[in-house]
């Protein structure tokens, strides 16, 4: 069995993170979602809120598990017996970065190996942090979002002087 891993803060989820995880699909049998606990990140939505929203966008692929993790990314592959590490890139700015940190995981553990996929078209623009100051300032989050996310993420702003 292939086994990837899709690691990232999600905060939130967007339909480009969602369309990684379907293309995933193809390459792997299992993929984990891993939803970090990241202290360099402020995220705005808590850790098991952004765990509860990917869960919720991902119910209908019975391959993909979800889980929260902290510490280092290849302790959790290796503890999950995966076979990379998924990361996606929209443009080369995301590949200086991208490769970075692939290659320190490789140091980390000579086993980790890290699969790069581009996403679809329609999504290559899109990162949570442009759909969270949409979101914001009350613009349109149009197929952006899966519904429900959408909800939390205007629900979060209205609830709060962000």
């Amino acid at each position: 069995m292939r086994i990837g891993v899709y690691p990232g803060t999600f905060d939130p989820i967007t339909n480009g993170h969602v369309d990684l995880i379907k293309r995933s699909l193809r390459l792997f049998d299992k993929v984990y979602v891993a939803v970090a606990l990241n202290p360099q990140k402020h995220p705005l939505f808590d850790l098991n809120e952004r765990v509860e929203m990917v869960r919720a966008v991902t119910k209908e692929l019975p391959r993909v598990e979800v889980e929260p993790f902290h510490g280092l990314l290849v302790q959790f592959v290796r503890d999950r017996g995966a076979d990379a590490i998924i990361r996606g890139l929209r443009a080369v700015s995301d590949f200086e970065f991208e490769l970075q940190v692939a290659l320190m995981n490789r140091n980390l553990d000579p086993s980790a190996e890290t699969v790069f996929l581009m996403p679809s078209q329609e999504y290559i623009y899109l990162t949570s942090t442009i759909i969270k100051e949409v979101a914001r300032f009350g613009g349109d989050l149009g197929d952006d979002l899966h519904p429900d996310v959408a909800r939390h993420l205007i629900a979060k702003f209205k609830s709060s002087s962000l």
